[in-house]
């Protein structure tokens, strides 16, 4: 079993909150827009990370990240990347792959809109942890903690961490 600390859309920013919510969890995952190579070596330095780049991600984390990830946790076929979209709206780049070969986990960033749907026709969960960062038009700024046991998906929590102070 697997504990996964989810976010996105730091924009160079990272609460200390972040490091109190996901302190039991083994991995931190986050789905882009990290803003800063110091972000993504504090949470490298605390939990193992996964990480996409975003759209506003320079060349060094460009570098870093891949735009798409696609691995297996425990028994689930996991994809996340930035700007994906999400069921019945899947952004254009993603969605050749995405209905040929369906993962069981889909996650994305980049709306900075907290949103958990289940697709039935692909029988594929998706999740966008929202925002963590100070930056977009978000009221709330958000994390997502879950668990994965063999191929189930459970324990899924959001978390919200504080308004955000400044509007783009």
């Amino acid at each position: 079993m697997k504990k996964i600390g989810l976010l996105s859309d730091t924009h160079g920013f990272l609460d200390d909150k972040v490091f109190e919510h996901f302190k039991d969890c083994d991995e931190v995952w986050h789905a882009g827009d990290i803003g800063t190579v110091e972000v993504a070596d504090r949470l490298a330095a605390f939990k193992p990370l996964r990480a996409v780049y975003g759209n506003i991600d320079g060349d060094k984390l460009r570098v870093m990240f891949k735009q798409h990830e696609r691995w297996m946790c425990e028994g689930v076929d996991v994809w996340m990347t930035h700007i994906g979209g999400y069921p019945g709206k899947y952004a254009r780049e993603v969605k050749p792959e995405i209905f040929m070969h369906p993962p069981k986990l889909f996650i994305s960033g980049h709306s900075h809109i907290l949103k958990v749907m289940y697709d039935k026709k692909l029988g594929t969960l998706h999740i966008n942890p929202g925002a963590e960062g100070k930056y977009g038009f978000h009221n709330v700024r958000t994390l997502v903690r879950f668990e994965i046991d063999g191929t189930d998906i459970r324990n899924l929590e959001v978390i919200e961490i504080g308004l955000h102070r400044q509007k783009m």
